[in-house]
């Protein structure tokens, strides 16, 4: 008899890091997991018999869908997780969701609803949010330490181009080569609401324009996406997010409160290292940087180290939730996921418009749904329909299929 919580996974490729915690999680049982690409399901069974663990794979998500689960982690294509969290949860499964939360406002609405019926938990894995240096800046703003939030910024600069191959297959209809620039805004986006609580209310799109270089991958949208956001204590936020160049990637946050500061690292140290600025009531300034203790300091926390340490707590965080203990208050709920990721949904729609102020639905409320329940506006013909969204305001890029079909060879001579 186990107490164990019976984990699958959907997604072998970007998964495979969440299988590396659930398979040694004393709370979890990791017990199936699917994936239509064999090759990531061999390393599967791999990490199986070096844990010891029984574990059933799949090639079709019908038949991991029968399995006995009682939660699942969405790992599949960054635009596909809504549709695979509605039926997941009512069935009566719990579920984590990678990044991103929905594809279109009438997703939002539907898996909002799900999850009310349901009655299940539903966690979103933006695991920017758990950095160290996120964590402790979200522990720092709630003990007052920076006073009221006035600014944030966040950035997400990841400059794609040498890795496009191997992520997008030469795949035409990728999701990365269907997606615009405001799309992909978690990663910049969530940390500060995170940090400070709060949600925007109002953003307006800015999207640079579509580079050679990235054309010749075979993407066709503009190559960084900004968003500018009004909060809902008044506070303003910029977030950046796009393929930029430049080395190490910017992964950045900086806090401006009432009384002093706080940031990331901007440079090698990053993630790992908090500076403090704080001002005296003689205003008198306080300067310090440091790198934050872990917030679980356990073996398997110190052998997560991808995406910075962030995709232990993603998992660690949702077994929590789900046994009713005090540390799954740290995950993030569908609220927060949406307040996260409809801004780039908007934005984008801002920027369609010539930069308008669009408002920012508050989806835990049932007035705030109404307006978005049937709109399926997106790049995705198979869902937009009718409603389809071009890949940027600029000119798109017209992309032969020569293009895909020499990205296709890269990733293959890759042997990847």
């Amino acid at each position: 008899m186990t107490n164990k919580i019976k984990v699958g996974v959907f997604g072998a490729y970007r998964g495979m890091t969440m299988m590396n915690v659930l398979a040694r999680h004393p709370d979890a049982e990791l017990v199936a997991v699917c994936d239509k690409y064999v090759p990531a399901l061999d390393k599967c069974r791999a990490l199986a018999r070096e844990t010891g663990i029984n574990l059933t794979c799949y090639e079709n998500f019908d038949d991991f869908f029968q399995h006995d689960l009682d939660a699942v982690v969405l790992a599949n294509y960054a635009n596909e997780h809504a549709p695979f969290a509605i039926r997941l949860l009512l069935s009566g499964r719990h579920v984590v969701s990678e990044v991103l939360p929905v594809e279109t406002m009438a997703q939002a609405v539907a898996l909002v609803e799900a999850v009310e019926k349901s009655g299940k938990i539903y966690a979103y894995a933006e695991n920017y949010c758990y950095f160290s240096a996120t964590q402790e800046m979200k522990r720092l703003y709630r003990s007052g330490a920076v006073g009221e939030f006035m600014h944030g910024e966040g950035e997400y600069v990841h400059d794609c181009e040498s890795i496009w191959p191997s992520i997008t297959y030469g795949e035409q209809d990728h999701w990365r080569n269907r997606m615009y620039a405001t799309y992909y805004c978690t990663h910049s986006l969530g940390p500060i609401l995170t940090i400070t609580g709060l949600r925007p209310v109002r953003v307006v799109g800015f999207e640079s324009r579509p580079v050679a270089n990235m054309r010749e991958q075979g993407y066709r949208a503009g190559t960084s996406g900004m968003i500018v956001a009004q909060m809902s204590n008044g506070a303003t936020v910029k977030s950046l997010h796009g393929n930029l160049k430049r080395e190490p990637g910017s992964i950045w946050y900086a806090i401006y409160g009432e009384k002093g500061m706080m940031e990331s690292d901007r440079w090698h140290e990053g993630v790992s290292k908090v500076n403090l600025f704080t001002e005296g009531n003689d205003l008198t300034a306080t300067e310090v940087s440091y790198r934050p203790r872990p917030v679980v300091d356990s073996t398997l926390a110190k052998l997560t180290s991808t995406h910075g340490g962030g995709d232990f707590y993603t998992m660690h965080y949702f077994l929590e939730k789900i046994l009713g203990r005090p540390a799954g208050e740290n995950c993030i709920d569908v609220y927060q996921a949406l307040d996260m990721g409809v801004p780039g949904i908007l934005a984008f729609r801002s920027i369609c418009q010539g930069n308008m102020p669009m408002e920012v639905p508050d989806f835990r409320t049932l007035e705030a749904r109404e307006k978005y329940r049937h709109d399926n506006w997106c790049t995705n013909p198979s869902v937009a329909g009718a409603d389809l969204a071009p890949f940027t305001a600029f000119e798109s890029p017209d992309i032969s299929g020569d293009v895909y079909d020499k990205v296709r060879k890269e990733w293959e001579s890759g042997g990847k």
